[in-house]
Parts: structure tokens; C-alpha cells; sequence
């Protein structure tokens, strides 16, 4: 059978205060929905359904071309209604697992779960005991048969529950697991004769207990990756959750953290080990991060890679980069999109890298703008030196081959190489190519003026 998910994601967020769809607001720079999409994908869903109504045009900007079903939900009149309208897209034979989404913290080892309780041709409901239940629906079972619990019998939910039912304390997540045929039979058979005057979803649970279908429950590790954000104070406790769980999986793998809740990860970060972090470091997208490497404070990594025993001095950020072994950045310093430092390189405060390469030993120890560059193995580029790699219309490429020593405040201007071994003096401007073990010097021979008066101020 196939696995088709139903994520329910038609509701415009009121309480946001937002123009943006509740389920596009971030979770660690990534939206909710999209959390929930990458969930039903890794436990290996066969299609996906997006049900959706409010701000279409944004979600399909933000979502882009991923193989979605988009089904719209024109009118918002309850959880039912919304599955209902993905009718035409469920075959009789599907396994069908509703999931919704606001709930970006949802585990994959839950839902394998939830499918897992399910019996064939079963019904399978994720449930939740909170010590205080207010506004959710309840769970309502037969009495318990010794130590086993009761049968599911139905939910009801709050608006509707009598002084009884509201001291339940199992509540329903909204997440179920059924198959295409029975699932579509019961949404036919929906009524909005409540107090919302909706089609609640839940209602089919005591249709399934009244067809003496099994219903069977799951439960979640824990009770926040089943809470969804209705505000802007529910999301950052969402994302904090998140930030604490992302935390100790670093841990886990062999990083030391100098304090957990001070550094922000907003993607997939893999570490090696005896990996040190200290505090107020941000990794986005891709990270890897190989053994024994230092990560100095306020540092941010973007989708980059850093080698074996290499330093990240504070306040670096490192975009589309490569960080070579035992290499060194900072403090200050910025490796940006296609950077690369080879082993035992090292760049310095506020150095400034883009797509170029700086070779095994080689250094930038202070105040360089190194664009579109090759540079060799030992070489020193000093203070202040400049690749002049922009004329105003293309970019050009320098190239500095090995052992050469590059002075303060040196401008190359490219396309320009500099052989083996050369020696640029500072204050140079290079505007030609240099051979190798060649000594230049461009600067004008120093003058000195005797008698010569400073300008001063004209008095009024």
C-alpha cells in the first residue's frame, strides 16, 4: 500500500499579525511547512498532499518545485472539510496519514510509530496526556480493563465536552493514520452540528467505533512535537525546543558546547569529534565540521566545510567555504563564497576572501581583500594588500605562485601573475606580470623638502 500524506496548511494565522501564511513563519530559517514536508518524505510518503487557502501565491514561491499536490481549500470550515477536499487524490487502498502543518517539531520516529500501531485496516490516532488540557479535545475510552487502557470510543472536543470529559486528561493531536476507502466513507458522512459549526475531523473516530474498525494510539517522545504556533510567542518557544534538541545531537556526536542555549542551529550540521563551541555561534545549511576543531564566539558558518584540527577565531563568518586541516580564520575575518583555505593556511583580522584559494602555508595575517585569486604554497601577502580583480565591467584572476612575499599596502592589479619566489616591496602597485625570484618595487623614490611650510588657517 502507499503512503499518501495529507498535510493540512490552509489557515491564515490571524494571531501572527502577519500578511504571511502561519505555516511559512521560521523554525530555525526554515519554515514550518517545510519542516513538515521533509518529515513525511523521510519516512518514505509516496505523494504528498499540500491542503491550502490562505496566501497561495507565497506558499508556492516559498515551496517552489517540489512534488507536491496542491489542493485548495477555498472556504475554511474545519479539519474535516479540509481533508475532504483531498478526496480525488487518495486511492481506496492508500494508507493515509493526516498530519498538520504547524507542528515543525514532529518526529519521523513518531509517525513510524503512529503507522506502526496501525492494524489493517485499522485507525491509528496520536494522543498526548497533558496536565492541562484546556481547548483541546478529549480522548474518550470504555473503562480501563485492568491495567490495559479503555477503547477509544470517539473525542470530543472542548467546546462540546461535559463536566466529565473535561477532566480527561489524553487529548488529540489531530494526527491519524487510515486507509483511502474507510477514511473517504467517513468524511462523507461528516456533519457540522457542533458548536463551531464545522466538520471536525475528530468525529470520525467514534464512526470508526461504531463500524468496530480497530483504533489503536501512539504516542510522541514528547509533548512539544506535537504543539503548533498560533503566535509569535508559541514560535520562539518552538524554536527554542528546536534549538535545544539540535544542541544535544551536536553533543551526541562529539561536540563540546560551552553553553547550549547560546548557539543557534539553522540547518544540518555534522561535527567530528572533541569539537569546541563556544558561545553565540550561528550554523545555517550544511555544516561539517571535522574532528578536533575550535569554534571561537559570535562565529557564524554557512553551508561550508572545516577541516581537522582547524581554528575558527571569533567573530569569522564563512559562506560557501572551505576551511583546509589544521587552517586557521580570524578573529574578524570573512571567507566568502568560494573560498578556500588548503592546509596550515591562515587568514587573519579582517581579511576579506572570495573565490580564491590561498595554498598549504601560506598567510594573510591582517586587513587583505583576496578576490578571484590562486595563490601557492608559503606565501606571505601583507597588511593591507589589495586584488584589484574588478575593472568595472568583468572580474579577472590573479595568480601567485609559490614562496612569494607579497609587502604592505601592495595592489595587484588583474589579470596579473606573480612567479615562484618573487618579492613584491610595499606600496607597490603591480600592474604586469612578474617573474620568478624577481624584485619589484613600483613606489616613487622618497623625497625630502627642507623650509617647507605646513598651509594654516586664514584668520576671519
Amino acid at each position: 500500500m502507499a503512503l499518501n500524506v495529507v498535510i493540512l496548511a490552509a489557515g491564515k494565522g490571524t494571531r501572527m499579525r502577519s500578511d504571511l501564511p502561519k505555516v511559512l513563519h521560521p523554525i530555525a530559517h526554515k519554515s514550518m511547512v517545510q519542516h513538515v514536508i521533509d518529515t513525511a518524505n523521510s519516512v518514505g510518503s509516496d505523494a504528498i498532499q499540500l491542503v491550502y487557502g490562505y496566501g497561495a501565491e507565497k506558499l508556492k514561491s516559498v515551496l517552489g518545485e517540489q512534488p507536491l499536490n496542491w489542493v485548495l481549500q477555498a472556504e475554511q470550515l474545519g479539519t474535516g472539510h479540509a481533508v475532504a477536499q483531498a478526496n480525488s487524490n487518495i486511492n481506496d487502498d492508500d494508507t493515509v496519514l493526516i498530519i498538520y502543518g504547524d507542528v515543525p517539531l514532529i518526529q519521523a520516529s513518531t509517525l513510524e510509530a503512529l503507522l506502526a500501531a496501525r492494524t489493517d485496516n485499522g485507525l491509528a490516532i496520536l494522543t498526548v496526556n497533558l496536565p492541562n488540557p484546556t481547548g483541546y479535545g478529549r480522548i474518550v475510552r470504555t473503562p480501563c480493563e485492568g491495567q490495559k487502557p479503555g477503547k477509544v470510543v470517539g473525542i470530543v472536543e472542548q467546546k462540546d465536552a461535559n463536566a466529565e470529559q473535561l477532566t480527561i486528561n489524553e487529548i488529540n493531536t489531530g494526527i491519524m493514520a487510515a486507509s483511502g476507502k474507510q477514511l473517504k466513507g467517513w468524511l462523507g458522512q461528516l456533519s457540522s452540528d457542533n458548536a463551531q459549526g464545522e466538520y471536525y475531523l475528530t468525529d470520525i473516530v467514534a464512526m470508526a467505533h461504531r463500524d468496530g474498525v480497530s483504533i489503536t494510539t501512539a504516542q510522541p517522545e514528547s509533548a512539544i512535537e506535537v504543539e503548533g504556533a498560533n503566535n509569535r510567542i508559541q514560535l520562539a518557544q518552538l524554536e527554542r525546543a528546536y534549538q535545544v534538541r539540535a544542541a544535544e545531537k551536536m553533543m551526541l556526536e562529539g561536540a563540546n558546547l560551552r553553553d547550549p542555549a547560546r548557539i543557534d542551529i539553522r540547518g544540518d550540521v555534522t561535527v567530528g569529534m572533541d569539537v569546541m563551541v563556544d558561545v553565540n555561534v550561528i550554523f545555517q545549511g550544511k555544516v561539517t565540521i571535522g574532528n578536533n576543531v575550535t569554534i571561537g564566539a559570535g562565529a557564524i558558518l554557512i553551508n561550508c566545510e572545516i577541516g581537522d584540527n582547524a581554528e575558527i577565531k571569533p567573530y569569522s563568518i564563512i559562506e560557501n567555504a572551505k576551511v583546509g586541516i589544521e587552517a586557521s580564520v580570524g578573529p574578524f575575518a570573512r571567507l566568502r563564497p568560494g573560498a578556500e583555505l588548503k592546509r596550515d593556511a591562515h587568514v587573519g583580522n579582517f581579511v576579506e576572501m572570495k573565490q580564491a584559494v590561498l595554498g598549504e602555508g601560506s598567510k594573510a595575517g591582517h586587513l587583505a581583500y583576496i578576490g578571484d585569486a590562486q595563490i601557492g604554497n608559503g606565501v606571505n601577502i601583507g597588511a593591507g594588500t589589495i586584488t584589484c580583480n574588478y575593472d568595472g565591467a568583468n572580474k579577472h584572476l590573479t595568480v601567485i605562485e609559490d614562496d612569494v612575499f607579497v609587502g604592505s599596502d601592495t595592489q595587484l592589479v588583474a589579470p596579473v601573475t606573480i612567479g615562484k619566489g618573487a618579492t613584491l616591496g610595499a606600496g607597490s602597485t603591480i600592474t604586469r606580470d612578474v617573474a620568478a625570484d624577481e624584485l619589484v618595487i613600483t613606489r616613487v623614490k622618497q623625497r625630502h623638502l627642507t623650509g617647507w611650510a605646513r598651509p594654516v588657517k586664514k584668520k576671519k
